[in-house]
Parts: C-alpha cells; structure tokens; sequence
C-alpha cells in the first residue's frame, strides 16, 4: 500500500516541480531584464541613427551657413584687389599712350605727371622711364634709381614678352618690399620704351583691413610660390613663407576645411587671381565660427539624453506591468494546477482507500458471521464456569467488527460521492450542537472555546451530517494544535451570497512550508497519532457542497481556518 500511495503520488510531485519551476523569481528577473533590452534596442537604435544624421546634417547646414559669407567676402576682397590694380595698370598705360618718349623723358614734365597721378590715385610711390635695354633713364620718387639697368630683373623680361605686368612683392633696388606696374610701348619707327610705376604694399593692407574680420580670424596675400605678400596675424610676416601648403589652384573663392599649423581647425577661404601672381586667403577658426552650432549641439544632446530616458522609463514600467500581469495569470495557473493537484490526491486515495475498504471488508464480515456462529453456540450451551467469560470475549469482538466496519464506512465515504442529503440548517444551532461533542476534553483541559454567532446568521441549504463532520474536524484539529489553558474562538457572521464561518486558535501555528501541504491527504504533523485525512476529508466536502476554505497562520502565534458556505439552492446540490 505505501509504494502504491508513493506511484499515485510520483505525478503529483512533477506536476508540483513544473509549477515552482514555471514561477521561479530568476525566471521573471531574467524575462524582465530581456523585455527591457528589447525594447530599448528597438527604440534606441532608430533615435540614435536618427540623432546621429540629424547632428552630421545640421553641422552640414551650419557649416554651409557659415562658409557661404567667408566666400562672399574673400570674392568681393579679391575683386576689390583686381579693380585697384586695374586702375593703376590703366593709368600707368594711358600716361604711357598718352606721352612721348621724349616728354616722358623730360624731368620736370615727369614729375607733374607723377604730382598729378599721386593726387587722383592713391598708392603710387614713384614713376620711371626705362629704355628698351633695360635702364632707367628718368625717374620720380623717394629714391636714387636714375641709371639703374633692370636688364636682368625677372620682370622686365615679363613685361618685354606681355607688355604689361604687375608684379608680386618683392625687394628689388630699394630693399623694401613693393610691387611694380610696368607698361610697354612701341613708337612708330619701331622703338620701345616701358613706363614703370611702384604701388606701396600698404594699399593691400587697407583693403585687408576693410573686410572687418572678427579678432580671431585672419587674412593675407600670398604669392604662387608661397610668399607672403602681406603680413598676418598667426602664419608669417612679409615675404616669409606661408607655414601651410598651399590649396589647389582655382579662380573660384573656394573654402576647405584644414588644421592649421597652430593645431586648430579652421575653415581656409582662397581665390587666385588670373591676372597677377596673387592668392588671397582668409582664415577663420571653426570653434568660434560653429559657437550658435555648439549651442544647438548641446540643445540636441539634451532632448537625445531626455528620449533616452522617457525611453527607459517608459520600457521600464511598461515591462513591470507586463511582468506583473504574468505573475499574477502564473499565480493563478499555480492555484488552479494546485486544485487540481488536491484533486488528483483525493481521487487518487480515494481509489486507493475504496479498494483497501473492500479487501479489509471481507475478512470482517466473516470475522463477523464466525463470531455471531460462537456466540449462537453459546447461548444454546447449558451454563459452565467460562461461559460468562468466553460471551465477554465474543461481544468485544463484535465491537471491534463494528467499529472497523464504521472506519470503512468513511473511507468508502471519502472514496466515492456520497449522497447529499439536502435541507434547510440553522448553522448557529449545528456548530454549538458539534462543538457539544468536545466540551467535556475542553473543560477538562481548560481550553476556552468562545462561540461568537451573529444573531441573524440566514439559515442556509446544505447537507446536515457532513457539516458536522467538517466541524468536527476543524474543532479537533483545533484542540489539538492549542496547550492546555488555551483559546479557540469560532466566529460565523453574514455575507452577500451565503455565510462565512472561522474557526481560529493561538496554537502552535504552522510554517509556510507546512501551509502547502495542509490539505494533501496523509500529510499530518501528528506525529504518531493522525492519520492525515481530516483536512483533505474537509476539503472535498466542502468544495462538494459549493463553499471554499482558507487558511491563515502564523508559526508561534496561531491558526485561522476560514469557511465560505453559499444560502444554497437545493436544485444545485441535490
């Protein structure tokens, strides 16, 4: 019998393994922690491309924001450099058609040329006449250059081959830097003679100086081989080399990006010039240009950083209320596999208890029938001195038949449905009429055992006799469970549909571990005494006649077992 208890119980404990398995808290951790990676990867990574495309084409933007300007005005510097040397290329050409070698020749009529050439235009520094070999055979100007051969100067050769030329900065004779406007002109027989002015470098300054540039940022001239033709702030003085390579050649203004030799990022605006040996340049650092972009920047960095937690926030309580309703069908699921775990058990030893029922009836109704024969053969026997004795021994007998034949009585009760006997109960009349049953172990051990019945408890339709056994049960266990001079208080009072009876003591109480078992049947803590059967026994009945039973209890304080009885209608539990 108990290795067939233990086989009807093996499913029973994996149906058991699966539930705590399914309802484990690292299960719900690990889900928790997934639900949230997921969602989070599914909305982050789009707001992040999306952030990341947003910053690179907004810095774009700016970035064309701020190079269109620098290369508007790199253009109009330039063209306002191209029409100063025209003009002075126009003058220095028209005195040249418009004079005679020999006028032009002539000291003082060259001087009142050039008096009147300083006054209209400004940036003339002096005007020479120079022969067809090369010297210089008249001059005007601050310095002593009567005489001088240019024969061998690069642009003399330049201007022999173009006729005119303007040149890049450069020393010369003078030892000080300036630039030169060389024009050539044939006579009618045939003679040639050119007409050389010198602009001072200063005019190139002051047209630098009317772009207006921020502090930080800077401008200059340079020539094709990377001379500087005018002094700047961070990158060489006059005619020193430029510290940085030169851009690839374009007539266009034209911006790049570059790091300069101070190790900043700066934008690099430059046009070359077609018809002089100029490049004109305009440095402007990217850190004071972008300063609105950071501010943006950091704006974009904020909303991202405030997605990100909305984001986080959101998956987070979305996943606490997802993972909590999972929780809640798993306790759910929990309760009813353990409902029909209990039910399983009680069918299972309920079969069990029928079949031992039906093998220990056997025997005793011929235990019974031998007896009965003895005690017939008895009576008919005249008296003789063990006679009195020998019927003693036989009526003990027959009342331990009857008392087994009442224990297979309830096991075939507890196997089976029995019959519901259904009628109309007072529950305040049959609880005090059960609870009658133990007085006298109660007084004798001074237990307290306090009925407390709500006067207008409704009368409800159910089955008398198995009541009564559900109290009997419950007042036992009670008993049990409480040291002498303890208390039990059964408590019934109203509720909508029906009544709600509890029975409560300040016991021993049980362990939570305890509590799981409490209605599985065999399960006792009496060690020795019970057989495990009053609570399962209860269980059934109950749920039979439509209630539902609860317990409440604290290991040291006591227990509190609470019952749900419906009015009844007799239709349902006939």
């Amino acid at each position: 019998m108990r290795k067939l208890a233990d086989l009807l119980k093996h499913p029973l404990r994996e149906l058991q393994g699966e539930v705590d398995e399914a309802v484990s808290p690292e299960r719900y951790t690990l889900l928790r922690r997934k639900i949230i990676a997921l969602m989070v990867a599914a909305t982050l990574i789009p707001l992040s491309v999306m952030a990341v495309l947003n910053y690179y084409e907004h810095q774009n933007a700016m970035a064309r924001e701020i190079q269109n300007p620098l290369r508007v005005l790199v253009n109009k510097t330039k063209n306002s450099f191209e029409l100063f040397l025209a003009e002075r290329t126009s003058t220095v050409s028209l005195i040249a058609s418009a004079y005679t070698y020999q006028e032009l020749a002539d000291q003082q009529k060259l001087a009142r040329i050039f008096s009147v050439m300083k006054r209209e235009f400004e940036g003339f520094v002096d005007l020479g006449l120079i022969d067809e070999h090369g010297t210089q055979v008249n001059y005007v100007g601050p310095y002593t250059l009567q005489g001088k051969n240019y024969a061998d100067q690069r642009w003399f050769q330049e201007v022999r081959l173009k006729g005119k030329y303007v040149s890049d900065v450069f020393m010369g004779f003078r030892k000080f830097p300036h630039v030169i406007v060389a024009v050539q002109h044939m006579t009618e027989d045939g003679r040639t003679w050119i007409l050389r002015a010198t602009l001072d470098t200063k005019q190139f300054e002051r047209i630098i100086a009317s772009m207006s540039l921020e502090p930080d940022a800077d401008a200059f001239l340079v020539n094709g081989q990377g001379l500087m033709q005018t002094s700047s702030n961070n990158y060489g003085k006059v005619l020193e080399k430029v510290s940085f390579p030169l851009p690839p050649m374009t007539y266009e203004p034209t911006v790049v990006n570059m790091t300069d030799p101070l190790g900043r990022e700066v934008f690099l605006a430059y046009a070359y010039f077609p018809d002089a040996d100029f490049v004109l340049m305009a440095v402007k650092p990217r850190s004071s240009s972008l300063k609105t972009w950071y501010t943006v920047r950091g704006d974009l960095l904020f909303i991202f950083v405030a997605g990100v937690a909305v984001v986080l926030i959101a998956a987070m309580r979305v996943t606490d209320a997802l993972i909590r309703r999972m929780k809640e069908a798993e306790d759910r699921r929990e309760l009813a596999l353990r409902e029909v775990e209990h039910s399983q058990k009680l069918s299972s030893i309920g079969r069990l208890a029928a079949g031992v029922a039906h093998e220990v009836n056997n025997p005793l109704a011929i235990i019974n029938e031998k007896t009965g024969l003895m005690k017939d053969i008895l009576d008919m026997q005249g008296d003789f001195p063990a006679k009195a004795k020998l019927l003693a021994q036989v009526e003990s007998v027959l009342r331990a038949v009857e008392r087994c034949r009442g224990i297979t009585h309830r096991m075939l009760g507890f196997a089976r449905r029995m019959d519901v006997s259904i009628e109309d109960l007072d529950l305040s009349e049959l609880i005090r009429e059960t609870a009658g049953f133990l007085a006298n172990e109660a007084m004798h051990r001074k237990v307290d055992v306090q009925l407390d019945m709500d006067p207008e408890l409704p009368r409800i339709v159910s089955d008398r006799s198995q009541l009564q056994q559900v109290f009997l049960n419950l007042f036992n266990n009670a008993l049990a469970a409480v040291a002498d001079g303890g208390n039990i208080t059964v408590t019934a009072r109203p509720e909508s549909d029906g009544v709600r009876v509890s029975v409560a003591d300040n016991g021993c109480g049980m362990s939570e571990e305890t509590l799981k078992h409490i209605f599985e049947p065999f399960f006792t803590t009496k060690k020795g005494k019970g057989t495990g059967l009053g609570l399962s026994i209860t269980y059934g009945i109950i749920k039979r006649l439509g209630g539902e039973i609860s317990v409440e209890s604290t290991q040291g304080v006591g227990t509190t077992l609470t019952i749900t009885l419906p009015k009844g209608q007799r239709e349902a539990l006939a």
